[in-house]
């Protein structure tokens, strides 16, 4: 990492608390490290997680993982596995687990201002029984995610609040291109023409390759 000649960079943790001031007395005390009753229901009603890891030198990933509500599997009150599904292969978050594996979750469910964060160690796995209970639409996943959970707590609802993420009236007009005239522009590379493109990220085309490579 470069040295910083800013200012007005924080450099140091007693900068940062002098800005920030202490932790909440209700804040500092919310982790836990097994699920309760309360995480089991959150996660079984939720349709969507962001992953994140990092490599052994610190260079990090967020991926988004989705599917019917509750297609994290709870394996016991410290363990859950969440099932791969088909996508373009580059696996960043899977190779970053291989090389460290140390993860943070972050549930969602639409809708809900707050969200599950849980943080741990996890490991990836070829094969197991529980596989069985992961088919969707057919397809049964040829890998999970096994995480051994470390640290839980709820996270406040203020960024959703800001962000006004679940009030479509809220919402922006949506201007920008395409995800075909995106892809186009972006990679210079790309061989196929926008009308290619189209027809490959049109919904029911889309769709039908949700879970099969």
């Amino acid at each position: 990492m470069r040295e910083s000649t800013a200012p007005n960079e924080i450099t140091g943790p007693a900068d940062l608390r002098q800005l920030l001031g202490e932790v909440m007395p209700r804040a500092a005390t919310k982790e836990r490290v097994a699920l309760h009753a309360r995480d089991r229901e959150w996660i079984a009603n939720s349709p969507f997680l962001v992953l994140s890891t990092s490599d052994a030198d610190g260079n990090c990933d967020a991926s988004p993982k989705g599917d019917p509500a509750g297609f994290v599997r709870v394996l016991d009150d410290t363990t859950l596995a969440i099932p791969e599904r088909p996508g373009n292969r580059r696996a960043d978050g899977y190779l970053n687990i291989l090389a460290n594996p140390h993860v943070g979750l972050l549930f969602l469910i639409p809708g809900r201002r707050e969200t599950l964060r849980i943080n741990g160690r996890a490991r990836l796995v070829r094969d197991a029984t529980y596989f069985d209970d992961m088919v969707v639409r057919g397809h049964r996943p040829i890998l999970a995610v096994e995480v051994d959970i470390e640290q839980i707590f709820f996270h406040c609802a203020k960024a959703f609040i800001r962000s006004h993420l679940w009030e479509p009236q809220q919402w922006p007009a949506d201007t920008l291109p395409s995800q075909a005239c995106l892809v186009k522009e972006v990679q210079t590379n790309i061989t196929e023409t926008v009308e290619q493109l189209e027809w490959y990220y049109a919904p029911e085309n889309y769709d039908a390759k949700l879970y099969r490579d």
